[in-house]
């Protein structure tokens, strides 16, 4: 029992990436170099005439990214009741499989399975997609966009908040244009959905000019729209501005919390622990 749960912890510690162990920030590094080589696979893969070349090495390799990942999720999971936040055998390996990176790393090889199963073909083709997800296993090991992940999940409730804010509006811009632009117009906004697409890329200024309203209504419609959208899209990057504020400030005051302890205790007698002034 004690040799299965020294080899769990090991597992556990090669695995974790707060470890400073050399063997573990190997193993991260090897897991980064396979992540990106899966994602370089993933864009030559798309050349018809290098996929028809080499298609036996793109399956090979997929099939060696596959078994490897796959092999790196059961560890995890087997492993993660080590961590205090997940001992229970059960209950913390289900709280852990719902976590966002365990979920990517599940999404980045489940679409490789679901073609030995009895699924349309056309869904198959769909979530290939999905290995694309391989590359988001990199916030794991890269500090930079480990960040990125914790702003957002700090501006969730915000950034919701701000999605809702512009679905709204879309509902409203194109209902507002099919009543305005559907009688000159009925091939162009022929329905609510459809002009959905003219509101999108209104309201991010894009303006691509393959549909546009020629009623006076219409135009005052857009106008309005266009002016709204720049301050609908400001709404969103000022909530994450001011997310990697907080982290960075966060950050910044532990260190100095950090560095004052430091001083503190290089500045106390080793024998007694006490202040030297005081002795």
């Amino acid at each position: 029992m004690r040799s299965k749960k020294s080899i769990k912890h090991c597992v556990f510690n090669l695995l974790n990436n707060d470890s400073n162990a050399l063997e573990s920030k190997i193993i991260q590094g090897g897991i980064i170099i396979l992540i990106l080589l899966n994602a370089i696979s993933l864009i030559f893969e798309s050349i018809p005439e290098v996929s028809a070349e080499y298609s036996s090495f793109f399956s090979l390799f997929n099939l060696f990214s596959v078994v490897f990942f796959s092999v790196e999720y059961v560890l995890r999971m087997w492993s993660i009741t080590c961590d205090e936040r997940f001992n229970q055998p059960f209950l913390g390996r289900l709280k852990y499989a719902f976590t966002s990176m365990q979920l990517i790393d599940l999404c980045a090889v489940l679409p490789f399975y679901l073609a030995f199963v009895h699924v349309d073909l056309r869904i198959i083709r769909l979530m290939r997609v999905f290995r694309l997800l391989r590359v988001f296993k990199i916030t794991r090991y890269v500090s930079a966009l480990a960040l990125v992940v914790n702003v957002f999940k700090r501006k969730a409730s915000e950034l919701a908040i701000a999605a809702f804010m512009l679905i709204f509006l879309l509902l409203i811009a194109s209902t507002a244009i099919y009543y305005a632009e559907n009688p000159s117009q009925p091939e162009a906004f022929s329905s609510i959905p459809d002009s959905m697409w003219w509101s999108v890329i209104t309201i991010c200024t894009v303006g691509y000019g393959d549909i546009y309203p020629v009623t006076v209504i219409g135009k005052l419609i857009g106008g309005v729209l266009a002016v709204i959208g720049i301050g609908f899209f400001a709404l969103p990057t000022g909530i994450i501005s001011s997310g990697f504020s907080e982290i960075l400030a966060e950050r910044k005051e532990k260190k100095l919390l950090a560095l004052q302890k430091k001083n503190v205790s290089s500045c106390n007698c080793p024998c007694c622990g006490r202040p030297q002034e005081e002795k």
